[in-house]
């Protein structure tokens, strides 16, 4: 029997009363696995038992070596808690998702939220995803980048400094760092950095968070608060401490009784909570507040004189601009050799956010180009925008996916001087340059995969 923290055991006694032995004993049991599908990427029939809460989350029987399947590194999908997919209800119920938003996910990494997110909003939308730990940031920037959406930025600032845009964000998603009690059964090492002092700064810790953001979210904009921990110190009294603050009000989700999620009610705040013996999915709450006000507009600053983003010059931009599909649709913006894009109908906020933040990821990187010499980047192989009928496409097996991924040589058997785009089960990987008979594999140093191969590669994706 796992050997839970007297305090907490007293505590959850009291919550779950007859239930505490179901709850007890699911520490007994392995964790579900689960992922989220990116279905503008893969558009096959998927036969996995369903996550009931998103159209797009999937359970696996058991956990496979995640880091020898190519469609991983694709951005094919994304391996996700399933409770914490109950974002999605979160969204749908309260907002309608076809409008142009203006979006924050405060503390992104390593992504999963953040592309759950821009699986769901517009494409007209603006999803600032932003993560306060640099090394942390850059994960959340190779994710962003795999999933390719194209209207992300990613950031790198402390949650004060998002004062600086002040009635910005229509939604704010808020998953706050915590104690970790939803996460004893996954990560046992969390039992014992656990403490009741710890549960006690956390909780100041996030109302310190909330407070230094509230003024970017916009008069009648949505919080979506959401922790992994189970205490009401964390997660209704301090939804209550904001109702209190800043007149913030609870909204009310409808959920199905067959989910297995408990709704929980402090002084009128209302938020759900997620335990493992009464579904499939680890510690979670979640909870969604109001701010006091009409909602306002988007934000728009009118046309300004000066922008941060600089244009593409008319040059660079007919070398590259055939390689996006409705490459018209994009301001074309060019930073040192790098040319990159941003759908045109959220320049102008992209811009201010720019302006007032550190971003070190943006839109859809495409290339870099040094005079008439263009190379494609990584980035644009994984983008939903790319137009893969600009290139040569070369369709590997398994073995030659997972040595390109190790930043291995390819040989194609064949001769030639063109970028090729090597694809798995038709989803793209990556370029490499053809030399001759040579393959220069130009996938991203910093990304590849460093074990060892086995001797016995798996015989399939997860997907198929």
């Amino acid at each position: 029997m796992v050997q839970l923290p007297e305090t907490f055991e007293t505590r959850m006694q009291r919550l779950l009363g007859a239930e505490f032995p179901n709850f007890q004993q699911a520490f007994e049991q392995e964790p579900p696995v689960s992922i989220r599908v990116n279905k503008q990427k893969y558009k096959q029939p998927i036969s996995l038992p369903t996550v009931p809460w998103t159209d797009s989350g999937y359970y696996l029987s058991e956990r496979p070596s995640f880091t020898l399947d190519p469609l991983l590194h694709a951005g094919a999908y994304y391996v996700q808690e399933a409770s914490s997919m109950f974002l999605e209800q979160a969204l749908k119920q309260t907002i309608n998702l076809e409008n142009p938003l203006q979006v924050l996910d405060l503390c992104g990494a390593p992504g999963g939220k953040s592309t759950h997110l821009a699986s769901l909003i517009s494409k007209d939308s603006l999803l600032v995803s932003n993560e306060v730990i640099k090394s942390r940031a850059s994960i959340l920037a190779e994710n962003i980048a795999k999933w390719g959406s194209g209207n992300v930025l990613v950031t790198n600032n402390d949650p004060r400094d998002f004062s600086r845009l002040p009635n910005f964000f229509d939604v704010m998603v808020i998953d706050a760092p915590c104690s970790g009690e939803g996460m004893f059964r996954k990560d046992p090492q969390a039992i014992n950095e656990w403490s009741e002092e710890n549960v006690i700064l956390c909780a100041r810790r996030q109302q310190r968070i909330l407070s230094d953001v509230w003024e970017s979210l916009k008069p009648g904009g949505l919080l979506i608060y959401s922790t992994c921990t189970w205490n009401e110190a964390e997660n209704e009294q301090n939804m209550n401490w904001l109702a209190e603050q800043e007149n913030a009000q609870p909204i009310k989700l409808d959920i199905d009784q067959a989910w297995g999620i408990v709704r929980s009610e402090i002084l009128g705040v209302e938020g759900y909570r997620f335990y493992p013996h009464a579904m499939q999915g680890e510690g979670f709450f979640l909870a969604v507040m109001r701010k006091a006000g009409e909602p306002e507009e988007n934000y728009s600053s009118g046309k300004r004189k000066k922008y941060k983003l600089q244009e593409a010059g008319k040059k660079e931009k007919a070398l590259v601009q055939d390689w996006l599909i409705n490459s018209e649709d994009h301001k074309w913006l060019q930073h040192n050799e790098t040319i990159f894009t941003l759908p045109e109908s959220i320049f102008e906020a992209a811009d201010e956010v720019y302006q007032k933040l550190y971003v070190i990821y943006g839109g859809t990187q495409v290339a870099e180009v040094a005079g008439k010499k263009v190379k494609p980047l990584q980035q644009l192989a994984l983008s939903q925008l790319l137009n893969a009928d600009e290139f040569v496409t070369a369709e590997l097996d398994m073995e030659q996916a997972l040595r390109y991924l190790r930043k291995e040589d390819i040989n194609l058997g064949n001769s030639g001087t063109n970028w090729v785009f090597f694809t798995y089960k038709n989803i793209p990987l990556g370029w490499a340059k053809q030399i001759g008979n040579r393959i220069n594999n130009y996938f991203p140093k910093e990304w590849r995969i460093r074990m060892d191969l086995p001797a016995e590669l798996p015989e399939k994706s997860v997907l198929k």
